[in-house]
């Protein structure tokens, strides 16, 4: 892969007429010289000279705007490689310079549906080595697809080396077999192209609908491959930190000729996305555009799924060191939480308090008051304790069922069960899914603990307990900085 520094001199400046909002995440304060949001989570302070821009932008609020002007456009670049706003850009209708690249391995009836759903792009379909190459080959042809094979099979990072490799348009869009773009994807996401700086753009993968199943039904709110319904920069760190290469449009140029490293089976689009950002580049989400995909609906394959998708953590955390990390919580949070929990509320509020002295101490050249500390603290405290119930149905899944076990005697073990159950209610009311909150409960805890098994057993594999242990931090709060320049993150 080349990163936007290895492209010499290249500008990566806004075109003129380019739309920006603010993220709704996106907070100011002290009359807008401060922000706080991002990707991730940071606080950014703006010189004078930016603040009537930006105020134009907060009054525009979800519409946005196009600001022209050489500082409109420098401060939207700022904020969107922040992740402070998002790009507006308008469907545009085709043709696009896009090649379609489908690895396949069997299932032709699969192959057939996705190119019939890509009709009127060029595709190259890759059979990665398949039992019996014949169905493959018919579909493809059926559908005017050129055709490359793999004598075995080496996997799907291979299988779309090898498609983009052939690949001879300005963009190319890898699109799983098992995967169907709805009418008028392309022309959806190609308008974020517009933007120099992104290399990919993810549209949002959803289910295959009417399957009347309990897991089907789960699927329908839960899918592994599903990112949300909100617009998002993808980088580690943020909400979502990935995308799935399921679907994913890229820009030939960003990425050379074998991003995805063959080694992965599993994890090479985690891999690729994080490797993009720590190059320059940014990837983004955009949910308007949706691609059906057909999940696995039988229990065993589905679990067994998920643990597949834990066992990539052992070869993402060697890559990627303290990425991995299930939880990174402040050690100020943990012993206000941890008094907390022991049902001692004084101390708990007292090392909180500590803690938003030290940090508004460390804020103090920002012209903001200690609300801001008190903010930042309070988030960090709600944000750490769901990160470790999150890790306690996950990586750490047998603690979490020792302290399930435990709760009708242990005020201790009472907290840790409610820090892990609370996200799951709030997500059901959430997204009301037409599954009862306790099986939808049941089905959350066995497809974590299907992949934290995973990242257990490879963590043993490779002798190596990073993706286990979490990340405890000592206070460190944003070191804001003027537009302008880079500011470091919280």
């Amino acid at each position: 892969m080349s990163g936007p520094g290895g492209a010499g001199r290249r500008s990566f400046a806004l075109p003129a007429g380019f739309a920006v909002a603010l993220d709704r995440r996106t907070s100011l304060r002290s009359g807008g010289r401060v922000a706080t949001g991002g990707v991730p989570w940071k606080v950014v302070r703006f010189g004078d000279a930016a603040l009537p821009h930006l105020a134009a932008l907060h009054r525009a609020g979800p519409r946005g705007l196009a600001d022209d002007s050489a500082v409109g456009r420098a401060l939207a670049r700022r904020l969107l490689d922040h992740g402070l706003a998002r790009p507006l850009p308008a469907p545009r209708p085709g043709p696009h310079d896009v090649t379609v690249v489908i690895p396949a391995y069997g299932r032709a009836e699969e192959l057939d549906a996705a190119l019939a759903a890509v009709k009127g792009v060029p595709a190259v379909v890759v059979d990665d080595g398949s039992p019996d190459p014949g169905p493959l080959a018919r579909a493809a042809g059926a559908h005017g697809a050129r055709l490359v094979r793999h004598d075995r099979n080496r996997g799907p990072a291979a299988a779309r080396n090898t498609g983009l490799r052939l690949v001879e348009t300005e963009f190319a869009a890898f699109v799983d077999s098992d995967c169907r773009p709805e009418p008028c994807w392309l022309d959806v996401l190609m308008p974020h192209f517009d933007d120099p700086r992104v290399a990919a753009v993810a549209p949002r993968v959803v289910p295959r609908p009417g399957d009347p199943r309990l897991l089907a039904r789960y699927e329908d709110a839960r899918s592994a491959l599903d990112m949300g319904r909100t617009p998002a920069l993808v980088r580690p760190g943020g909400r979502p930190g990935f995308v799935p290469t399921a679907t994913l449009l890229v820009r030939v140029a960003a990425l050379g000729g074998s991003p995805f490293d063959e080694r992965l089976r599993l994890g090479e689009d985690v891999d690729l996305v994080w490797r993009l950002a720590d190059q320059g580049w940014n990837v983004r989400y955009e949910p308007a555009a949706e691609v059906r995909h057909t999940p696995r609906l039988h229990p065993v394959d589905w679990a067994r799924r998920r643990h597949e998708y834990g066992t990539s953590a052992a070869d993402l955390a060697r890559r990627h060191p303290g990425r991995l990390a299930p939880a990174r919580p402040s050690v100020w949070n943990l012993a206000a939480l941890g008094l907390l929990a022991a049902g001692r509320p004084a101390p708990a509020a007292a090392c909180a308090g500590a803690a938003a002295a030290l940090l508004a101490r460390r804020l103090s050249r920002l012209p903001a008051d200690w609300s801001l500390a008190v903010a930042i603290v309070a988030k960090g405290a709600v944000a750490d304790a769901a990160a470790l119930g999150h890790a306690l149905r996950r990586e750490w899944w047998p603690a979490g069922l020792a302290a399930a076990a435990a709760a009708p005697r242990s005020r201790v073990a009472r907290a840790a069960t409610l820090a892990m159950l609370a996200p799951i209610a709030v997500e059901w009311l959430r997204e009301r899914p037409a599954v009862d909150p306790v099986r939808y409960t049941v089905l959350r805890l066995a497809e974590d603990a299907a992949y934290g098994s995973g990242v257990t057993a490879a963590a043993f594999r490779a002798r190596s307990a990073a993706p286990l242990l979490p990340d405890v931090r000592l206070p460190d709060a944003p070191r804001p900085r003027r537009h302008g320049r880079r500011p470091d993150g919280h």
